[in-house]
């Protein structure tokens, strides 16, 4: 979904968070500000776009104590905080905003979880990105190669054209924190679809085993749990190019819910779903069957790992029968195990045989 950052826009939209609380204190009542209730009892399944957003139910936020007082009025400062930043063209982390709260007397936060917290809250009232308030993340960004051509605007505002597979080491493209059409443009690429993966290990066997040029195909480090940039990314890349994208991850539970975020959003990020989910998106491996097929080393689960399989039975982003089944296999097996369990066949087994039959199987090879 292409979209384009309006400075005055967003300002307009914080300046709303303001008015919210400006009309009701001229009233003389308590200051308010109103946003979506954001837990999963207030996530539905948009049809329309494919992805999970929050529904209808608000929650109010006043300042009837004063630890709710001094939230309002961080967010205030948070609010001129991002206008400042705005009309020096300057960035903040979030690490730094929370450090910069030290000098708003009463308004400073508490924690680095209540900074990023205001910040989506903000996000999720005024419908824009953290990227449009300038504000970003500490870690980085996904790393990426093939042949995808793209150009990325640099510090001094000036566009270079890159392509991901000749102008880049063995390490890849890092992806920016930033990957909207301010910032990346997509030019051309020539690959027929793009691989997601879990472990820079493995990210590291595919390039090294030349996947990526055998199978005309992209390469993505997911580095664990995706950053936002990397999922946008993957979205737009999708998008714009129509390429499919497949995902790559241990086969455990928390992998599991990698893919749940990368195909139909996560709770934390339910907002902007239709900016960051790719509902086209398939699961490659590795699967519960995988485990039992290709006799795979593996490790007992958990009990949180049990505790995870049985939640995701009712989470509605694994109601697919196909999902159902596997969560069960899971279950019944009792085990779990990595993409590197693949190596007990040799270092090529992956590329040379487990691959091609997975991609074969999505009509990919």
């Amino acid at each position: 979904m292409a979209r384009v950052n309006d400075p005055e826009l967003t300002k307009r939209e914080l300046h709303g968070v303001v008015a919210e609380m400006y009309d009701r204190m001229v009233k003389g009542e308590a200051p308010t500000m109103t946003l979506p209730v954001r837990t999963k009892n207030n996530i539905g399944f948009d049809k329309k776009l494919g992805v999970y957003k929050y529904g209808k139910k608000r929650s109010v936020r006043d300042a009837s104590s004063l630890g709710s007082a001094k939230n309002l009025l961080r967010a205030l400062h948070v609010v001129e905080f991002i206008e400042e930043m705005i009309k020096s063209g300057k960035s903040s982390t979030l690490r730094e905003m929370y450090y910069i709260s030290e000098g708003w007397g009463y308004g400073k936060f508490g924690s680095q979880n209540d900074s990023n917290n205001l910040a989506e809250d903000l996000e999720v009232i005024t419908t824009c990105l953290r990227e449009d308030f300038k504000l970003r993340p500490e870690e980085d960004g996904a790393r990426m190669i093939g042949n995808l051509t793209l150009q990325e605007k640099n510090r001094k505002g000036e566009w270079m054209r890159i392509n991901a597979r000749d102008d880049v080491g063995d390490s890849g493209y890092g992806v920016p924190y930033n990957v909207e059409i301010e910032k990346i443009e997509l030019l051309e690429h020539d690959v027929d679809f793009i691989m997601a993966i879990e472990t820079g290990g493995m990210f590291d066997r595919l390039i090294e085993n030349g996947f990526d040029e055998d199978y005309r195909c992209a390469l993505l480090h997911l580095k664990g749990q995706p950053a936002r940039s990397t999922r946008r990314i993957l979205k737009r890349m999708n998008e714009e190019w129509g390429l499919p994208v497949v995902v790559f991850l241990d086969g455990d539970p928390w992998s599991f819910r990698i893919f749940a975020s990368i195909a139909y959003g996560a709770i934390k990020t339910a907002h902007i779903s239709e900016y960051l989910a790719t509902p086209s998106a398939s699961y490659l491996g590795i699967t519960a069957d995988d485990i039992l097929a290709y006799d795979l080393p593996a490790d007992e689960l958990s009990k949180k790992d049990v505790e995870a399989l049985n939640a995701e039975l009712s989470d509605p982003r694994f109601a697919d029968g196909w999902w159902q089944d596997q969560i069960n296999m899971m279950l019944e097996i009792n085990m779990k195990a990595e993409q590197q369990s693949l190596a007990k066949y040799g270092l090529d087994f992956v590329t040379d045989t487990y691959l091609p039959e997975k991609l074969g199987e999505l009509g990919l090879a």
